[in-house]
Order: C-alpha cells, then structure tokens, then sequence
C-alpha cells in the first residue's frame, strides 16, 4: 500500500483492493510497471519482482499472477527460466503497446497545431446482435479522440485520429457499415461549440484531473517501497488521462484548461520521484 505522506497533511487514498480492481486495471498497473522499469533497465524482471510491486498497489498475488499470464498470452511479455526461478522480458509488441501509450502521454501537454477547422465525421451503425464489436468500437473511438454527439456518430477535430479509426473500422469488418467525411461545419444546427459540449462532457474530465491532481499533491515519498509504491501510482494515474481526454485543439477548449497543466504537472512529479523508486527497484529486482 501507499505509504508516502502529505506535508502538513493526511496520508493519501489507498489503492483499491483486488476484489475491487477489474483485470484490465491490474494489466495496466503490469503495463505501468514493464514501462517504468522493466524497458529502461533493458534488464528482464523476476516473477517475484512483479508481485512485490503489484502487492504494494494493493493487488494480491493471484490477481497479480492473472495479470502476467494475461500479458503473456497479448504477448506483451515472454518468459525465460532460470533453474525454478522465472523472469519476464518485454517482446517488440510489448515494446510498442508502451511507447504508443508514451506518445499519447506527453502530448497531453505539448503544443498542439492550430485547428484546421475540419471536423472527421464517422456515421457507423452496428446492429444489436453485434454488442461485441460494437463495444470494441466505441472503446477504440473513444481512445483515438473520437467523440459520440448523437447516436452512431463519431467525430473528432484531429487529423491523427482517423489512422487509428481507420485500423478499428477495418479489423472489426464494418466498412460496409461505416459513412466517412471530413470538412467544416455549414453553420446549419450544431455550432462547433455545440458539437464539442455534446460530444465530451469537459467538466467531468476537468473534475476527474482535480481529483487525481489532489491525490498527489503534496505526497513526499522518500525511499524505498515508499518511493516504488508512490512512483506506480502515479505514472499509472497519468497513462489513464489519454483514455478521458480526447487531446481537443486550443480553439475547442475553455480557457486556462486544466487538461493541459494537470498532465504537465504529473511530469513534474514523476521526474521529481524517479530516481529514488529507479533505485529500490533495482535493489528489488537483483535480491530476488
């Protein structure tokens, strides 16, 4: 569990139980942990390694154990034994699931182009009896940027989102399903404003990076698995920022958005923490 404090303060908000986490969280806990150590060091990570580390975020060890064959079976990770002992190394499909995952990060707070003024508009219609690539789709849409105004439709002001919706329309098989256009909007209905306030609701994301915000600030982990701890914590709040914010262009956000210096902070701290938590994993990792 989290044991880093606040300055002046109460401790922080545990991290939930396993009982309360879904798999997919604990694989991106698994992710968090691969990125953040294992791919830096270049070194493998024992099996042990990884649990010590998921245990103190509040995972057990059989929750912690599905999670790392899961990612073995993604192939995200590949095996390797040493006598009973067995270590875990990152495959290239690891490598890159990580480095998209980077990419999306720190453009959250990077400069972004000036809108073009050109909306990309999808209008898919999946039949009730395809729930499963419907959800497929919607989560895909969703974490390429796209916004759904009304039913069946997707839209996102960003050019480099449609690679990716490209890639999900395809291999879901629903091209035939599926009507795509780009340009400005006519000036008919919907101002662009409108779109966007239908499309993503900007105050709960606003609300949801106080909250994270507040979590953090003001924690000073100082060594050890308080650093560790604190520092997977962290760096897995901050890969979930992609999934909620859909990275809109300047002219489409209110001012002062938080969206921007929430992440850029979250860099603050990261950097701020790093090489104490570097430092006991490797301890970690070695004694095992």
């Amino acid at each position: 569990m989290l044991q880093a404090r606040r300055a002046g303060g109460p401790p922080p908000l545990p991290t939930p139980q396993s009982d309360r986490v879904s798999v997919g969280s604990v694989r991106s806990l698994l992710l968090t942990i691969l990125g953040e150590f294992v791919m830096p060091s270049g070194q493998a990570a024992w099996t042990s390694s990884l649990l010590h580390a998921l245990s103190g975020v509040g995972i057990t060890g059989n929750a912690a154990r599905q999670a790392i064959a899961r990612s073995a079976s993604a192939g995200w990770i590949e095996s390797e034994k040493d006598g009973r002992q067995v270590r875990w190394r990152l495959t290239p499909a690891g490598h890159r699931t990580i480095e998209e995952g980077a990419r999306r990060i720190f453009a959250l707070s990077s400069p972004r182009e000036p809108w073009d003024g050109q909306w990309r508009v999808l209008v898919i219609t999946v039949p009730n009896s395809h729930r499963d690539a419907r959800r497929k789709l919607y989560r895909a849409l969703s974490w390429a940027g796209f916004g759904n105004p009304s039913a069946g439709t997707w839209v996102s002001p960003n050019a480099a989102a449609v690679p990716a919706a490209t890639r999900t329309v395809d291999e879901l098989d629903l091209n035939s399903s599926c009507l795509s256009f780009s340009g400005p909007g006519l000036g008919i209905g919907l101002s662009d404003r409108d779109i966007v306030q239908q499309a993503w609701d900007l105050q709960d994301i606003a609300d949801k990076y106080r909250r994270s915000l507040d979590r953090f600030t003001g924690l000073t982990p100082t060594s050890g698995d308080d650093a560790l701890f604190t520092q997977i914590a962290l760096v897995n709040e901050w890969q979930r920022f992609p999934y909620m914010d859909p990275m809109l262009p300047e002219a489409l956000l209110p001012s002062r958005w938080i969206g921007r210096s929430a992440p850029a902070r979250f860099q603050e701290l990261r950097v701020e923490w790093h090489e104490s938590a570097q430092q006991r994993w490797a301890e970690v990792n070695s004694s095992a």
